[in-house]
Order: structure tokens, then sequence, then C-alpha cells
């Protein structure tokens, strides 16, 4: 398959689709979703960011690339608390315009897509690169903002105390650090710790889009257009900044093309969970999940066909 549409709507669907029916035909039950999720949150994401990160070696090419990638979440989050402050949103509003503009599923969709996009070790990591420093941001933000909504009448201090303590536990953000301070040191990971890592980070893409199938099943879906409107900023407008941020700091062109895939991602799958856990907006999130992850093959391969691969 040389169409760079098919190598990544067919093996989306495929997997995608044994999800969804594993859940129709009781192949998995409701709540099995949870230890994919595990699986893929505490190993194999770790894994392929450690492995990748600690190989990786920095240089002003690479800075600049970084960068790139973490300017278009913070842009949109400054014009989002802008427009909080200008017309006067409520909190629930602003919280959730926040978590549907940073919050995407840069790991669980928006890297599997690009390895299927592209096949190339070089384009896993700078996709890898990208989601990483993206979800620092993102995952420190997303976590602040639930935990100011649960503890509205909680002291900063103490909200304070309890957000640095969830981060300071959080996988992802531990494996980053763990590859930036091989990479930065430049000490070489052992041949055997490698291959096992590698093995586990491989297994990520596959399983988190057969998750995606299996998450979507049987849920109750309501607020659709609301949830369109909101998916609009991670269709639009995120990739739209990406592309000023590509031509303003002038990175490569392969590289841009990354950055504008990595947010254009979905929101992420995590998105239902946390809802769930901080009884979040659980009225429109499951419905923002479904019509974000089931547009989001289509419009991201518009993104590429405009972007000049097809």
């Amino acid at each position: 398959m040389n169409s760079v549409v098919l190598r990544t709507l067919v093996p989306i669907l495929l997997l995608a689709g044994a999800g969804f029916f594993s859940r129709m035909f009781k192949a998995l039950h409701r709540g099995d979703e949870r230890v994919l999720s595990s699986y893929i949150y505490y190993f194999a994401l770790p894994a392929l960011l450690l492995v990748n990160m600690a190989e990786i070696r920095f240089n002003v090419r690479i800075m600049k690339f970084v960068l790139a990638a973490i300017l278009p979440t913070l842009i949109i989050f400054s014009l989002v608390t802008i427009v909080h402050i200008v017309f006067h949103l409520s909190r629930k509003v602003y919280y959730l315009l926040v978590i549907c503009s940073i919050f995407g599923s840069h790991s669980f969709f928006g890297l599997p897509f690009i390895m299927f996009a592209f096949a190339t070790r070089e384009s896993e990591r700078l996709a890898v690169l990208s989601s990483s420093f993206i979800a620092i941001f993102a995952v420190s933000i997303t976590i602040t903002i639930l935990e100011m909504f649960k503890m509205e009448d909680a002291s900063p201090g103490k909200g304070f105390r309890t957000v640095l303590k969830k981060l300071s536990r959080n996988p992802l953000i531990l494996s980053i650090l763990t590859g930036l301070f091989f990479s930065i040191l430049r000490i070489p990971l052992p041949i055997p710790v490698i291959r096992p890592l590698h093995m586990l980070g491989n297994s990520a893409a596959p399983v988190a889009i057969f998750m995606l199938g299996v998450s979507l099943f049987g849920r109750n879906y309501q607020n659709l257009k609301t949830a369109f409107l909101l998916s609009l900023i991670r269709m639009l407008a995120l990739p739209v900044i990406a592309v000023f941020i590509m031509r303003l700091v002038h990175i490569e062109e392969m590289e841009g093309v990354i950055l504008i895939l990595m947010h254009a991602s979905p929101m992420a799958l995590a998105t239902i969970v946390l809802s769930e856990r901080y009884d979040f907006r659980q009225d429109v999130i499951p419905s923002l999940m479904l019509v974000s992850s089931l547009s989001a093959p289509i419009y991201m391969n518009i993104w590429l066909i405009v972007l000049g691969h097809r």
C-alpha cells in the first residue's frame, strides 16, 4: 500500500474495529479496557518514551523542534484563558475548554498514526520527542485543572501539594525525565535493557488503537452538537497554530508535518477515566471522545493531503 491514507486508515479501522466488536460479541466485557489502559499507561508507553528519549542527542535543530512542539499548546492555553477573562466564562466552561484544547491523545493516537503513515525510525523518534514534551505541559495543566475543580474550597498550598504529588508519580512524565537523564549525560542503555524496552514500546501503538474501539462501545452519548463544536479546536485551531509556528521557527518539512499531525490528535482516551474519577462533565466528555476519535482518521488524513502527502 503506497498511499499514506491507506497506510493509516486500514490499520486504525482494523484495530479499532476489532476492539469494538470484541465488546459487541462479549469476548471482552465492560471494564476490561482498564486492564489494557493500565498496560499501555504503566508499561508500553513508558518503555517507548524512555528508550526513544534516551537515544536522542540534543542539538540546535532538536531544540528548535522541541520549542515548535510546545508553543501551540502554550498559545492555545493562553488564548482560552484570555477568552475566559474577557467574556467572564464560568469556571466549568473554562476548565472544559482548557482540557479540550491541550489534552490530546498524542501518545495513544498521534504516535500510532504517524508510525503507520511514515514507518521510519526517524519519524518515530520525532513523534516520540514531540509527544513527550507536549505531554509534560498537557498532563501537568490537565491534572491541575481537575484538582482545582475537585477542591474548589481547598487552600492553594494544599492544592499545589496534591498536584505535585500526582505529577511526581505519573509514569509518562517519569519515563520522559529518565530518558532525558540518559540522553543529556550521553549514557547508553545496555543492550539487554534496550531490547525488552523496544519490545514493550512496539506494542503501544496497536494496543492503544484496539483499546479505543473497546472504550467507545456501550457508552451513553449525548450533546453531540456541543461535542462536535469542541472537537473543532483539535481539528482546526491547534493544527493552524502549528502551521504558523512551523513557518515562524523555520523547521524542516517532515518535522513540521509531524508537529501538525501531533497537535491534530483527537482527545486523550484518559479523558473519560479522569471525567469519571473527578465527576467532571460526564454529560459531554463521552460524546466528545466519540466525535473526536471517529473523525480523527478522516481529518488527520485531510491534513496529510493538504501538506502534500498522499
